[in-house]
């Protein structure tokens, strides 16, 4: 048997938008929780969520934005975010997720690739002051707020919303405007508007556009529509047997596909309550979030459920009402998935696997699937969806073998936004798309993911392209040559390494490289690990050897590496 399979799925697609999706559930469960913000005290039913983000849907229209135009969202978790989520896709914005790690340089790349003409804000988050960061790159912010800008960096910009309502009066100085402004903005004729345009909105428009890092050394816009997101939210929310009963509790941030398709729409789909225990991950609240709400379900990356586990008063939690939800995000190891099925009451946690260009999903496994299964494999395909194991010469090779894992189907982005050599490069005349993960599928249907042809490092959940962080190092005017590669960490999966040939006659230490990154790139993309060299280990056809150095690397720190 070949290494293909299609899931044909016993219920078919759907044909809707997200605002359509929030609509449906408004009018079936108009008194049903949807919204439970623990850190805002926030407690809204299905019907007051539709509302609020119909409300900012006028508004942004009052403001002057336009169907097809790109919105950024900068913010942790917070019940704004939601409104935004479902708001700009009432109102036919295509919303652009901006990770709240980003630092200046990303920050500004994600708003300039995108052109976006207005930005969702919070005023701060942990470390990052997004408002200083804003200041930065659009120095002439506070010209005329609402209307076009002088700013020679980000020439698209001419709305900027700060979230926190504290921060109005310094908002109004800086030249935004507030988030409780822009429902005060709502009127008759942006009610119009808003009716006119629900009647041309199509299920395949972009809704959405998600950064991820790239091997050229610029993070790719992922462009999801409606159709890609609000299908493989449905899907897997069958899968779970989700109903207007559960509860989830999403600790993992909105701006992944993670948060927004697989937790907030996949509840609108079928009615189960949102619960955001905390702005960032923090495992103390989750834990106590998942006791007071008494959720039913529970996300996490591997490294947020080992944290939850570790907890001081993780026993005197009572958490029996938990049944299920997503492990996903970075490789899960079978003993974690273990522990979480039995101490933290989760009998139906289930393994996702996917890209953010597959919206996520490709797999996932069921409920109901034999344990060995569930904690050694990523599941079956997904319904609607296709996927190969292809070898080198793209030839699909024998159930069993291993090769690289593709996917077809419903779920597969369009195009990378603004970049259509990158999109043709990654999906084909097909519309095949390859992961970049080796995989073996079995006789049964199930897939196991047993490495990766990319150098991709992925650090708590968090995929890292080494070849973005070496461009930006080679800003560094001490530095010659940079590779940069993982190596093994118990707590984050991989930790980023650097090799750092230095220029003729220069020094620098790893603290000074250290600080050279802070506040241009996200955190966990800084080298943890930092080695100076005169050369490195190099092919005879003068490729450098990057399994070398991860090994000569992990050997002087005494890291054990995975078996091939």
């Amino acid at each position: 048997m070949q290494s293909y399979i299609h899931a044909v799925g016993q219920k078919p697609l759907v044909g809707v938008t997200v605002g359509g999706v929030l609509d449906a559930a408004a009018n079936c469960w108009p008194d049903g929780e949807a919204l439970v913000v623990a850190h805002q005290q926030i407690r809204w039913t299905w019907a007051e969520l539709r509302d609020e983000a119909r409300c900012f849907a006028q508004g942004l229209i009052a403001l002057g934005l336009n169907p097809g135009e790109r919105i950024g969202i900068v913010a942790p978790n917070r019940f704004e975010w939601v409104v935004a989520q479902f708001g700009t896709a009432y109102a036919g914005l295509i919303l652009v997720n901006i990770n709240p790690a980003y630092r200046v340089t990303e920050f500004e790349y994600a708003l300039k690739k995108s052109g976006c003409c207005a930005l969702l804000m919070a005023r701060e988050h942990k470390s990052s002051n997004y408002l200083e960061m804003l200041r930065q790159v659009s120095p002439g912010l506070a010209n005329n707020r609402s209307g076009a800008r002088e700013a020679s960096r980000l020439p698209d910009l001419r709305l900027v919303v700060l979230f926190d309502e504290a921060q109005v009066d310094e908002a109004r100085a800086e030249g935004c405007m507030s988030y409780s402004e822009v429902l005060q903005h709502a009127n008759d004729e942006s009610l119009e508007r808003l009716n006119s345009i629900d009647a041309t909105l199509d299920f395949d428009d972009p809704i959405n556009i998600q950064f991820t890092s790239g091997t050229t050394g610029t993070p790719k816009a992922a462009t999801l529509t409606h159709h890609n997101i609000v299908n493989n939210a449905y899907m897997s929310a069958d899968i779970m047997n989700f109903s207007e009963r559960d509860r989830l509790c999403i600790p993992v941030p909105m701006y992944h596909c993670f948060g927004m398709v697989l937790g907030t729409l996949l509840c609108a789909t079928h009615g189960a309550t949102i619960v955001f225990p905390s702005a960032g991950f923090d495992a103390a609240a989750v834990l106590r979030e998942v006791e007071n709400e008494r959720c039913t379900a529970l996300h996490g990356v591997p490294t947020m459920f080992i944290a939850e586990l570790d907890e001081p008063d993780f026993a005197e939690r009572d958490l029996t009402s938990l049944r299920t939800g997503i492990m996903a995000g970075a490789p899960c190891p079978a003993e974690l998935m273990r522990r979480v099925m039995t101490d933290m009451h989760l009998p139906e946690i289930t393994i996702g696997y996917g890209m953010t260009e597959t919206g996520p999903l490709s797999t996932q496994t069921s409920v109901d699937d034999p344990e060995d299964l569930r904690v050694t494999t990523v599941g079956r395909v997904l319904p609607h969806t296709e996927i190969k194991i292809i070898n080198e010469a793209g030839r699909i090779v024998p159930r069993g073998t291993p090769g690289e894992l593709c996917t077809r189907g419903y779920c597969v982005m369009p195009f990378y936004w603004g970049d259509e050599e990158r999109t043709k490069r990654e999906i084909d005349a097909a519309h095949w798309i390859k992961s970049g993960d080796l995989a073996t599928l079995g006789d049964a249907g199930y897939v196991r993911i047993v490495g990766r042809i990319k150098d991709m490092i992925i650090r708590g959940g968090e995929n890292i392209y080494p070849r973005e962080i070496e461009e930006f190092l080679y800003s560094h005017p001490k530095i010659d040559e940079v590779e940069v590669f993982g190596v093994p960490d118990e707590k984050y999966g991989e930790e980023v390494a650097a090799w750092i040939k230095l220029q003729a006659g220069e020094a620098a230490s790893p603290e000074e490289i250290r600080e050279f990154c802070k506040g241009q790139i996200a955190h966990f993309k800084i080298p943890r690990f930092i080695k100076f060299v005169d050369e490195f280990p190099m092919t005879v056809t003068g490729k450098v050897k990057k399994f070398v150095m991860r090994e000569c690397m992990a050997e002087e720190l005494g890291l054990e590496l995975e078996s091939a």
